[in-house]
């Protein structure tokens, strides 16, 4: 017995995404052109696109049609979450390398968002997390010893400096703030990234009920990664 006349259509839509023949935001044939063109009707082209639209390949608009999803993990701007937590949902395998790992005087900037006075100690954490076989995120930390007191001497490759902060002092709240840039040429090594490619930077501040707990700067290869979210009115 042959194929259902729709999985031809899905198959023939995959195949020329996967080839990059059409990428994401692009307009697909309407369910009329899909229906024409297979010899089906047009309720077997509906059932063609619906399905791809639930297995987050396209995106279907009332009124407009059907568009190629952008097939970049995406984060959410409005919740924190560990990025193991991120990866692990999606299927895939996470992995952390621990760049460096000490305990520096806080320069005055650091301080200042701290709650600290300036040259108090705090402990530096950088590290690279990956998904499957490429770098995904380049991550620096700096927290308050009073809020991760055993902070250096976590094995993040085990855990999340997230996981363990969260677990230590409880996260009551949080400031976010995005930006587009380039980075150095040590972090574009580190992320596996062409000179002059565009990444997104998200500035972190978190408190526990006590006080502010850590700031971190995390840096996403723009070609690999989205933030956003979902709002309801």
């Amino acid at each position: 017995m042959g194929k259902p006349r729709y999985t031809r259509i899905k198959e023939h839509i995959i195949r020329r995404i996967d080839t990059s023949r059409w990428k994401a935001g692009d307009r697909v044939p309407s369910e009329n052109a899909l229906a024409t063109e297979f010899g089906v009707s047009r309720m077997t082209a509906r059932r063609a696109l619906q399905e791809l639209g639930e297995e987050g390949l396209l995106v279907r608009t009332q009124g407009l049609g059907s568009f190629v999803a952008d097939a970049r993990p995406m984060s959410s701007m409005l919740t924190v979450r560990s990025i193991d937590e991120e990866i692990t949902a999606r299927g895939h395998q996470h992995r952390a390398e621990v760049l460096l790992l000490e305990a520096v005087p806080a320069e005055r900037t650091n301080a200042l968002l701290l709650g600290l006075g300036e040259g108090a100690e705090i402990f530096h954490s950088i590290l690279l997390h990956w998904e499957n076989t490429l770098p995904l995120q380049y991550e620096e930390r700096f927290v308050n010893p009073r809020f991760g007191p055993e902070y250096l001497s976590q094995d993040f490759t085990v855990t999340t400096p997230s996981h363990y902060l969260s677990s230590i002092s409880p996260l009551t709240e949080a400031d976010q703030s995005i930006e587009a840039v380039t980075v150095d040429s040590e972090i574009g090594r580190a992320l596996q990234i062409k000179r002059g490619e565009p990444c997104l930077k998200l500035n972190r501040r978190t408190w526990c009920q006590r006080g502010i707990v850590n700031i971190s700067t995390l840096i996403y290869p723009g070609s690999r990664y989205r933030i956003g979210g979902h709002l309801n009115f």
